[in-house]
C-alpha cells in the first residue's frame, strides 16, 4: 500500500506511517523530546487511541499484553533520557520472549547529540542488547522508511521488539510523505526455507517410536499453528507437554495433554522426557528451566528440533532432525509423513504419575494448611467458574507457577507471563493491554503481593481509561519464592523475604475500583462470583497461608528425573 505524497512534518509521517500499518492503539507517556509527536497524535484521537500509562515500563509491558493476546505489534511512546531508559527491562522480556513491539522515542536535537545535552542518552547503545534491531532518525524523510522496516522486522520471523529513536528537529522538518509497507529487508530471512530431508527423518523417527513425548512453546501460537497441531497430534497419538508459555496452544482438557515441563512444572512429563525414545520439541528453544541438567536430559531420545530461528538448533541440545522452519509449515508437513498411531499404554503411565503427584499434593498441602486458604485452592476454583476461558496474566513467583499447574488453559493466547526473563511487576499493565486487545474477554491478573507493588501506580492508567480488568492480590506477606529458595536450600535464613503491604482494598477504593478481602476458605467462592461478576474492575486480596511452597520442583542443578513433589 502507497500513500498519496503530500508534505507533512516528520512527527505528522509518525502518526501517518501508524496508520498506514493499522496501528489502533499506542501505549505511551510524553515529554519535551517526543512533544511534537503527541501534538500530532492529538489531531488524530478518533482514529488512533492512545493510553496514557503511570511510568514508562508500564507502558512496554501494557503493550506485550496487547500483543501477545491480539497478534498484533504493540506501540509504545517515550521521551528521552530517563523516558528511554525506563523502556529497557520491557524490551529485554519482550526480546526473550518473542513479542513483536515497536518502541518510538524522541530524541534531542541532531546538532545536540553526543554533548550530553538535557534528557540525552545514549539509546542505541543502551537498547542494542535488548532489541531484534534499533535505528536512529535524523532526517525526517528517512521517517516512513524506518517505521516500514520496523514493523515488518518486529512481526516476522522470530517476533521480537524493535526501537526507533527519533531526533526533535526531524520531528519538525517538513517533507514530501508516501509511505509504502515493507515485505523484505536484503540478508535478513525470517522464514527459513523448509528442509524437506529433514523432514524426512524427523517423520520417520516418529513413525518407529514406541514411547514419543512432544513438546509445544510458544511457537505454536505465534504461527497460528494451532490447528495444525491439534490435527497432528490426533493422527500420531502422542503426548503433549508445554512449556510454560506454550500453555494454551494445545486444550488443557485434551486426553492426550500430559501436563508442562519445567523446574516447576508437571511430575509424569518431566520424568518421561527421560524415558521417552524420541522428543520431539516444537516452536520452543529448551530454556534452562525446561533441561535442568543439560548432560542428564533425554540423553536416551532421538530428538526432532523444530523451530523458525537457527540460532536455537543444537544450541542447547543436539538434535538428530533438525527442522529449521515455521512451526505452521512444519507440522502440516509433518502430518501427511506420519502414520496414524495409538500410544494408549504409554499415554496411560502419564496420567497414572499425574494421579499420584495430586493425591500426593493434596494430601500433603490439607495436613499442613487445612484451615487456611492456598494458592492452588484460589486458581483451581477461578478456572471452574471460567471454565478454562479466561485471558489469565500473572506475575512472577509463586503464583505464576500455581496458575500455570491449576488453571485449565482452554483458549489461545490465554496465557500471559514474563518466562525468560521473570520480570516482577509485568501482570498488572500486562493485563490492562491484554484488556485493550480483548474488551469482550474476561481478563484475570494473578499477582503476588511483592509484585503488585512494583507496577501498583498503573491502577491509574485503569481508573482513567476504565479498564475492567479483574485483579487477584495472592498475599503471604513473603517475596514467596525467594522465601521458598531460602527455607530449602539456605536453612531458613529469610533474608529481606518478608513484606510488608498496604491495605490494597483501601489503595484500589482510592482509584475507583470496587473489592474485597478475603481470609476464609467459605468466603472465597462468593468473592470470586463477585470478582467475576462485577462489570468494571474489581481487586480481591487473598490471605493465603505464609509458607506454602511450590510443588513439583526440579532442584537447581538435578535431572528432571529427580523432580521433587515434597
Amino acid at each position: 500500500m502507497k500513500t498519496t505524497e503530500l508534505k507533512i512534518t516528520g512527527a505528522e509521517a509518525v502518526i501517518q506511517s501508524l496508520k498506514a500499518e493499522g496501528v489502533k492503539t499506542i501505549f505511551g507517556y510524553p515529554g519535551g523530546a517526543i512533544m511534537p509527536i503527541y501534538d500530532a497524535l492529538f489531531h488524530h484521537l478518533e482514529e488512533v487511541n492512545h493510553i496514557l500509562t503511570r511510568h514508562e515500563q508500564g507502558a512496554v509491558h501494557a503493550a506485550q499484553g496487547y500483543a501477545r493476546t491480539s497478534g498484533k505489534t504493540g506501540v509504545v511512546f517515550a521521551t528521552s533520557g530517563p523516558g528511554a531508559t525506563n523502556l529497557i527491562t520491557g524490551l529485554a522480556d519482550a526480546l526473550i520472549d518473542s513479542t513483536p513491539l515497536v518502541c518510538i522515542t524522541g530524541q534531542v536535537a541532531s546538532h545536540l547529540l553526543g554533548t550530553d545535552a538535557f534528557q540525552e542518552t545514549d539509546v542505541m547503545g543502551i537498547s542494542m542488547p535488548v532489541t531484534k534491531w534499533n535505528f536512529q532518525v535524523t532526517k525526517a524523510e528517512d521517517i516512513a522508511t524506518t517505521l516500514a522496516k520496523a514493523f515488518y522486522i518486529a512481526s516476522s520471523g522470530r517476533p521480537g521488539p524493535v526501537l526507533v529513536d527519533i531526533t526533535k528537529d526531524a520531528q519538525f522538518e517538513a517533507i514530501e510523505f508516501s509511505y509504502q509497507k515493507c515485505n523484505s529487508v536484503r540478508s535478513y530471512q525470517p522464514r527459513p526455507k523448509l528442509n524437506e530431508e529433514q523432514v524426512q527423518v524427523a517423520a520417520n523417527l516418529l513413525n518407529e517410536a514406541k514411547k514419543p513425548l512432544m513438546i509445544v512453546g510458544q511457537g505454536i501460537m505465534l504461527s497460528n499453528a494451532e490447528e495444525e497441531l491439534l490435527d497432528f497430534v490426533e493422527k500420531t497419538g502422542i503426548p503433549v507437554a508445554s512449556t510454560l508459555l506454550g500453555l494454551g496452544a494445545f486444550p488443557s482438557h485434551h486426553p492426550l495433554f500430559v501436563g508442562m515441563v519445567g523446574m516447576h512444572g508437571n511430575y509424569a512429563p518431566n520424568v518421561k522426557t527421560n524415558e521417552c525414545d524420541v522428543l520431539l520439541a516444537v516452536g520452543m528453544r529448551f530454556d534452562d528451566r525446561v533441561t535442568g541438567d543439560v548432560s542428564r536430559y533425554a540423553t536416551q531420545a532421538k530428538v526432532v528440533h523444530v523451530d523458525i530461528d537457527t540460532a536455537e538448533i543444537n544450541k542447547i541440545i543436539k538434535a538428530d532432525a533438525p527442522v529449521v522452519a515455521d512451526a505452521k509449515e512444519a507440522l502440516t508437513v509433518l502430518t501427511d509423513l506420519v502414520e496414524k498411531q495409538n500410544h494408549q499404554q504409554w499415554l496411560d503411565e502419564f496420567h497414572q504419575a499425574k494421579q499420584n503427584e495430586l493425591k500426593v499434593l493434596s494430601e500433603n498441602r490439607e495436613k499442613e494448611f487445612s484451615d487456611e486458604l492456598r494458592m492452588d485452592l484460589v486458581i483451581d476454583l477461578l478456572s471452574q467458574k471460567t471454565k478454562g476461558n479466561a485471558i489469565v496474566v500473572t506475575d512472577v513467583g509463586q503464583h505464576q507457577m500455581m496458575a500455570a499447574q491449576f488453571y485449565q488453559y482452554n483458549q489461545t493466547k490465554s496465557n500471559v507471563t514474563s518466562g525468560g526473563l521473570g520480570t516482577m511487576g509485568f501482570a498488572l499493565p500486562a493485563a490492562i493491554g491484554a484488556k485493550m486487545a480483548n474488551p469482550e474477554k474476561q481478563v484475570v491478573a494473578i499477582i503476588g503481593d511483592g509484585g503488585f507493588q512494583m507496577t501498583l501506580q498503573e491502577l491509574g492508567t485503569m481508573m482513567q481509561n476504565n479498564i475492567g480488568v479483574k485483579i487477584i492480590i495472592l498475599n503471604n506477606g513473603y517475596l514467596g519464592m525467594v522465601r521458598q529458595w531460602q527455607q530449602m536450600f539456605f536453612e531458613k535464613r529469610y533474608s529481606f523475604t518478608d513484606i510488608q503491604s498496604p491495605d490494597f482494598v483501601a489503595l484500589a477504593a482510592s482509584y475507583n475500583i470496587k473489592g474485597q478481602k478475603v481470609e476464609r476458605q467459605e468466603e472465597l467462592n462468593n468473592a470470586l462470583d463477585q470478582l467475576l461478576n462485577t462489570e468494571n474492575a474489581y481487586l480481591l486480596e487473598v490471605k493465603v497461608a505464609r509458607e506454602d511452597n511450590v510443588f513439583p520442583m526440579i532442584p537447581t542443578g538435578a535431572s528432571v528425573a529427580e523432580i521433587r513433589l515434597q
